[in-house]
C-alpha cells in the first residue's frame, strides 16, 4: 500500500512538472537546457560560450560587478541585455511574439548562488518571477537564467555569496575572472543542427521561380526551374516575408526572404578580487601610522620654529 501511494504521488509530481515544462516551452524563445544537455562545460577552451553556437547574431551586453569582495559576503552581479522593446520576433508557430531574454554567469570556483535568507528584500522584489539555477551539479559556480520576458527583465541580477578561504583550502585570496553571456530572442540553429525559422533561406539552385504557393499552415512553397528544365521545390517557413516573386531569376543561395532575426547573443568578462580582511586592516593601520607621523612632524616643526623665534628675541 505504501509503495502504491509512493508511485501515485511520484506520477502526479511528474505530470505537474511535465505540464509546467510544456507551458514554459510553448511561451519561450530560448532554452538554456539545450546547452546544459549538450555541453558539460558551457565555456570552450577558446573562451566561446555554448549559447553562441545557436544564437549566431552578435549583440552587446554589459556586466556590472564589485571590484573586490570580502569572504562569505553577499553581493550582486548584474548582466544588462538591452534591446529595442518595440521589435518583435517570429515565434516557432510563425506568429509575431515579444522577445525573451536569458543569461549565463560563470563565476570562480567556490562562488555560489546566495540562498533565499541571504538575499535582500530589494533584490527579491527585482527578481520576482525569475528563476536562477546552477548549470549542473558539477558546476554550481555557473548560473543560468531564462527564458524570461525581455520587456521587464533587461537587467539580470545574480545574488552571489563569496567563499571563505579559511574554511575552503581550494580558494585563495586572488583576482579571479568572471564571464557573462546574455541573449535576446530565439536561436538560428537547433542543437540537432537544423535551422530554425529565424533565418534567411536561400535558393537551392540557379533558375527561374515558376510558382509560389502558400499552404494552409502559411508556408511558402517555391518552385525553381533551372536552364536544363530541372524543377526543384523548397519551403520557406510561415511568418517570413519573401523578397522574391514569381518569374524572378535567382542564383544558388540567393536569399528568398528578409532576415527575420532581431535578437542576438553577447558575452563579456570582468575581474573580481577576493580580498583578505587582514590586508584591509593592515592598509588602514599603515595609513593611520603615516597620518600620525605627519602630525608629529608638523607639531615638531612648530616647536622648532617657536624655539628659533625665542632665541632670536633673546
Amino acid at each position: 500500500m505504501a509503495t502504491n501511494k509512493f508511485f501515485k504521488s511520484l506520477l502526479v509530481t511528474l505530470t505537474i512538472a511535465i505540464n509546467l515544462f510544456s507551458f514554459c516551452v510553448e511561451n519561450s524563445s530560448a532554452y538554456p537546457v539545450f546547452a546544459q544537455q549538450n555541453y558539460s562545460n558551457p565555456r570552450a577552451a577558446n573562451g566561446k560560450l555554448a549559447c553562441a553556437n545557436c544564437h549566431l547574431n552578435q549583440k552587446a551586453i554589459e556586466i556590472e560587478a564589485p571590484q573586490a569582495v570580502l569572504p562569505n559576503s553577499v553581493f550582486d552581479v548584474t548582466v544588462k541585455v538591452p534591446y529595442d522593446t518595440s521589435k518583435q520576433q517570429i515565434g516557432a508557430n510563425g506568429k509575431k511574439a515579444d522577445l525573451n531574454v536569458g543569461g549565463i554567469l560563470i563565476l570562480p570556483k567556490g562562488f555560489k548562488l546566495a540562498s533565499k535568507n541571504q538575499i535582500s528584500k530589494e533584490i527579491k522584489e527585482k527578481n520576482k518571477g525569475v528563476f536562477i539555477s546552477p548549470y549542473s551539479s558539477e558546476f554550481d559556480n555557473i548560473l543560468v537564467v531564462g527564458p524570461i520576458a525581455g520587456k521587464t527583465h533587461q537587467e539580470l541580477i545574480f545574488p552571489i555569496v563569496s567563499p571563505d578561504p579559511e574554511k575552503n583550502s581550494d580558494v585563495k585570496y586572488l583576482t579571479y575572472p568572471v564571464y557573462a553571456g546574455g541573449n535576446r530572442g530565439r536561436g538560428q540553429v537547433y542543437p540537432t543542427g537544423e535551422k530554425s525559422n529565424v533565418n534567411i533561406f536561400g535558393a537551392n539552385q540557379t533558375g527561374q521561380i515558376t510558382e509560389i504557393a502558400t499552404s494552409e499552415k502559411g508556408e511558402s512553397n517555391i518552385v525553381i526551374v533551372n536552364s536544363n528544365g530541372n524543377k526543384t521545390s523548397q519551403t520557406v517557413p510561415a511568418g517570413l516575408s519573401l523578397v522574391v516573386k514569381q518569374g524572378d531569376l535567382v542564383s544558388t543561395d540567393q536569399p528568398l526572404n528578409f532576415d527575420p532575426n532581431v535578437g542576438g547573443f553577447g558575452q563579456e568578462e570582468t575581474e573580481i578580487v577576493l580580498q583578505n580582511p587582514l590586508r584591509i586592516i593592515g592598509y588602514l593601520a599603515f595609513c593611520f601610522s603615516v597620518l600620525l607621523t605627519q602630525v608629529f612632524l608638523i607639531i615638531k616643526k612648530k616647536q622648532f620654529e617657536k624655539v628659533q623665534a625665542a632665541e632670536l628675541n633673546f
